[in-house]
């Protein structure tokens, strides 16, 4: 089956899927309604198993603009087959925050330039690429295991120089990236604190707010608890 005749059955499958009302309660959390077909991320999902892996129809269902299709698309793109070009196609076309965290958290955090366009994004002026750069940061503290400490420490540099920008979407990320790290250790959960009590101290509205969040949770006792019970644990099996 050719992918111009898949696209539309898939996109026929989404309108099947619409909820108007949903596009309006999305709309209060900031959510773009434009092209919005109100489809739950569930239903997504299920339509990508469907589906299937395929990056050509990744590409074109991109294309199309439509919310719910980019979303999708990221669901079924092939990891090995997407090139920082497109990385950098799809991400200037970011316009609403969910397609920005469900495309990096489902598709770019796996591609083996993620962190150089982490720490590159995380430095651009357009709201949502800036945001992917911390949404990146904030799953890579949970989803890559083996990383080594030294990755997240760089990290909390760009957290800081960035802390003052006082768009929702990007002050949000940025506060997102601080917490994650903080809780992937303890040694990075000290790090994280000391950070966001620089941050804190930076003249800024934005600042404090990322700030005070953060370290409201990376002080927390059950986080406190849980970080050392880990820490403790990882040193018995090395032993």
């Amino acid at each position: 089956m050719d992918t111009e005749y898949k696209v539309k059955e898939i996109i026929e499958k989404l309108k099947s899927l619409s909820n108007p009302e949903a596009v309006e309660g999305m709309a209060r959390y900031g959510i773009n309604p434009d092209k919005n077909l109100g489809v739950s991320i569930p239903n997504l999902r299920q339509v990508a198993k469907e589906t299937g892996k395929n990056h050509k129809l990744a590409n074109d269902l991109w294309t199309t603009g439509i919310h719910d299709a980019r979303i999708l698309a990221g669901m079924i793109d092939r990891p090995d087959e997407v090139s920082e070009k497109q990385m950098e196609q799809w991400a200037g076309d970011f316009d609403s925050w969910d397609v920005c965290d469900e495309v990096c958290m489902n598709l770019f955090k796996k591609l083996p330039y993620v962190y150089e366009k982490a720490v590159q994004w995380g430095g651009r002026e357009e709201e949502f690429v800036k945001r992917a750069g911390f949404v990146l940061i904030a799953n890579l503290a949970v989803s890559d295991k083996k990383a080594n400490d030294e990755k997240f420490k760089s990290f909390l540099f760009y957290i800081k120089k960035e802390s003052t920008d006082g768009r929702n979407f990007v002050k949000k990320a940025v506060n997102w990236a601080l917490r994650q790290i903080g809780k992937r250790n303890i040694t990075l959960n000290k790090l994280a604190i000391k950070a966001g009590e620089e941050i804190y101290n930076i003249d800024s509205k934005s600042a404090r707010w990322i700030a005070s969040d953060a370290l409201r949770e990376l002080k927390n006792e059950k986080i406190q608890k849980r970080l050392i019970d880990k820490e403790k644990k990882s040193s018995k099996i090395k032993a």
